[in-house]
């Protein structure tokens, strides 16, 4: 079955997930982080991509980003993935693939998930067990977003400018919306966009994202296209 194309959408913010080969350990110590940190904060600046959130796993990370071109998250990716490698093969005597294959990428309905995608990245060390509240997991943007901690990777968007009018307050609201944890179908509907690339939001954002790519964003009912047009005419 051939692959759907990536979403070339610019100023559209998408949720990346970058995975190591059968789940291998991408990060042994703060220097790796650091160093992959550092690679993707250049990458961003030289070909345009702004992080809004991000995290970094032991086995996997994941970035809430938009593109400024079509093929910005792309090079982006393209870049770390090579010099990080380079980095971690030299640094551990290893030889091979450290990636599992090609990155995930999914569009994100700004209005209705970007905010709910922000609290999906900087919880998943506390679904993960690793520690009891974000701000005490040092590889994420929950620093920044939430207490006004200095970080090069992070660039404010505009949904989260919105939650207040200086700096404080808007640290303050967002730490508001940690106070409750994600719904369980929440994360599932995340996570199977996600998994699978398929876009995530509402009918009508799903609708727009086809129209201007041309490709689906979402499954096709069982039975496929067939079905799927003859539940739309009776839905008429």
């Amino acid at each position: 079955m051939a692959r759907l194309p990536r979403y070339g959408l610019p100023g559209q913010p998408q949720h990346v997930i970058q995975r190591g080969n059968n789940r291998a350990v991408l990060f042994a110590t703060d220097a790796d982080y650091q160093f992959f940190r550092d690679c993707l904060t250049d990458a961003c600046t030289r070909h345009g991509c702004r992080v809004h959130a991000y995290v970094f796993m032991t086995n996997h990370v994941h970035l809430l980003m938009t593109p400024d071109h079509e093929d910005a998250i792309g090079k982006v990716m393209q870049s770390v993935g090579r010099r990080y490698v380079q980095y971690f093969n030299f640094t551990y005597q290893r030889t091979g693939t450290l990636w599992e294959g090609r990155y995930r990428a999914t569009p994100i309905d700004t209005e209705r998930y970007l905010l709910t995608c922000y609290r999906y990245i900087e919880l998943n060390p506390i679904r993960a067990g690793i520690v009891d509240e974000p701000r005490n997991y040092r590889w994420s943007s929950h620093g920044c977003n939430a207490f006004g901690k200095a970080d090069r990777l992070v660039t404010v968007h505009d949904q989260y400018a919105a939650l207040g009018s200086t700096d404080s307050e808007r640290q303050a609201a967002y730490r508001t919306l940690f106070r409750e944890r994600l719904a369980e179908p929440t994360l599932d509907a995340i996570r199977e966009a996600t998994n699978k690339g398929w876009a995530l939001g509402s009918d009508k954002f799903k609708e727009e994202i086809e129209g201007l790519l041309q490709r689906r964003t979402r499954p096709l009912p069982k039975g496929g296209v067939r079905n799927r047009k003859q539940g739309e005419t009776e839905q008429l």
